[in-house]
């Protein structure tokens, strides 16, 4: 699950007890609302086959529940100058993990970041960065990354293409 980007204040996950259970009305507004966040109301209600105040107290229900997080425009990092992407995977230090929330937190501002996972195995972050040129890439995890006393080592793996998955299972 990602983390949010720099300046967003982090969104609490839900916990499996705190997971609302959801409907196939439900299900069919998050998948049209993963297809088109900017969708209005009416057109949602349309799609779903539900009367538009029905629509809007539903939406607002997951919102307020915590199923959607969210809307957020997908920016493609080359139009803002980023023509290079990477998958940093990081691994904490063991005194380090008592401090996970700050961590996250002081990484999440750096500007190189646009996501933060935390994850299972052998390391315990994989990080989506977008730098300028290779020079920044190194700088970044030379410079920053790897001087800080709580990180025991990272690894790069530069993406060449990425794919958003179409249509989103809700």
């Amino acid at each position: 699950m990602p983390l949010p980007p720099a300046g967003a204040r982090p969104a609490k996950p839900l916990r499996p007890q705190e997971v609302r259970p959801l409907d196939a009305t439900d299900r069919a507004l998050l998948r049209a609302l993963a297809d088109d966040a900017r969708v209005s109301n009416k057109e949602l209600a349309e799609r779903v086959g539900i009367a538009q105040s029905t629509c809007l107290a539903r939406v607002r229900a997951l919102r307020e529940s915590g199923v959607i997080r969210g809307y957020h425009a997908d920016i493609d990092p080359r139009a803002l100058g980023h023509e290079l992407q990477a998958m940093i995977a990081i691994r904490l230090q063991p005194h380090a993990r008592d401090a996970i929330r700050e961590f996250v937190a002081r990484l999440s501002r750096r500007p190189q970041v646009l996501e933060v996972y935390f994850v299972a195995g052998a390391n315990d972050f994989l990080v989506h960065v977008a730098t300028s040129s290779t020079d920044e890439l190194r700088d970044f995890v030379g410079d920053q990354l790897n001087r800080d006393p709580a990180i025991a080592g990272t690894e790069t793996n530069l993406i060449f293409e990425h794919t958003r998955a179409a249509g989103r299972r809700a």
